[in-house]
């Protein structure tokens, strides 16, 4: 088994969409949706907007810690001490 070097040009991925027919993409997306929507019907009202609040509220805690880690970068950046980050 070869290893991948910086030199090594990577292979691209092989793609199907080229090789199956029309029908059998649209078939496969059908049943996407309906999966889905089977699997929401299971859960409890509400359970959709509380997950979609949670997931908010954590993107904006990392938002959070970024911003926090930037004021220390651009703070030791403005005072010419080296970042410890």
């Amino acid at each position: 088994m070869a290893t991948e070097t910086k030199d090594t040009p990577q292979r691209p991925q092989p793609s199907f969409k080229h090789k199956l027919p029309e029908e059998t993409i649209q078939h496969v997306k059908a049943a996407h949706q309906e999966l889905r929507q089977s699997v929401e019907a299971l859960l409890p009202p509400g359970f959709l907007e509380h997950r979609r609040a949670a997931r908010r509220e954590m993107l904006l805690a990392a938002r959070s810690l970024i911003d926090a880690a930037l004021r220390r970068v651009e703070a030791h950046a403005e005072s010419g001490k080296p970042s410890q980050a």
